[in-house]
């Protein structure tokens, strides 16, 4: 009787599976809205009145920092989410220093986090300072505004259906927005936002490129590092070429 064992039946298979996911670490920057009113008429005032404006933050990662509220119990976080969600602002984290607010966060399926180790102070938004504004423009032009100061940090300026053309520099922490171009002739160390209104031929320049973040027509892009030595801190253009944002020196 032949008791030759066919040795391949016997040999166990052993396949290296790839995992459909992993869970790595990862750094996201969000931008954060600091509630200073639970009243959900003055946010919708608020949204409504600065609709467009935020318009370019529609695809951004965002938090609702309520620290400056006392109260989980009487705040109606449903209606606030509902709110932002209509202009098309979604809230993924709440912020508060009191793990009292955590309930609230998972009530919502929210993910809850208490103020950053390095975050400053917050600093109350101050109304733009009054700008200088270029000649009245030819018919069919784009308006233009200019703000001949430097932009500190916690102000925000936004030019309208107008390029903006900023002369001093732009802090960190600050915001420049236009539905058209942004010039800045000095460092940008804050946040730009131009083609606010959707527009992707928007453009931005600047003469030293030191910036936070970056956006054209609501694509937009942080800066964890310092760019290249070749641009970073030099003169440079952000535009969007094929739905991707290009950042490139000058003269390129």
């Amino acid at each position: 009787m032949d008791k030759t064992v066919n040795s391949a039946r016997l040999t166990p298979v052993c396949r290296l599976m790839k995992p459909a996911f992993d869970i790595k670490s990862a750094r996201l920057d969000a931008l954060a809205v600091q509630l200073n009113s639970p009243d959900p008429a003055a946010v919708r005032q608020t949204l409504e009145e600065r609709a467009v404006q935020y318009r370019a933050f529609a695809d951004m990662p965002l938090l609702l920092d309520v620290q400056a509220l006392d109260d989980p119990d009487t705040f109606d976080l449903g209606s606030i989410l509902d709110l932002f969600a209509r202009y098309g602002l979604r809230l993924g984290t709440l912020r508060h220093a009191d793990e009292q607010w955590l309930p609230v966060a998972q009530a919502y399926h929210l993910a809850f986090c208490g103020p950053s180790r390095n975050e400053e102070k917050s600093i109350p938004l101050p109304e733009a300072p009054p700008a200088a504004t270029a000649p009245p423009p030819v018919v069919g032009a784009r308006k233009t505004l200019v703000v001949e100061r430097p932009i500190r940090t916690g102000q925000q300026v936004y030019a309208e259906n107008a390029d903006l053309i900023v002369l001093g520099m732009v802090s960190e922490g600050a915001e420049v927005i236009a539905d058209g171009h942004i010039h800045v002739y000095a460092p940008l160390r804050g946040r730009a936002l131009a083609g606010a209104d959707g527009d992707q031929n928007a453009r931005i320049f600047v003469q030293s490129m030191q910036a936070e973040l970056v956006s054209v027509a609501g694509i937009y892009r942080t800066f964890d590092q310092d760019l290249p030595a070749h641009l970073h801190r030099k003169a440079v253009q952000v535009y969007l070429q094929e739905g991707r944002l290009v950042v490139a020196a000058l003269g390129d």
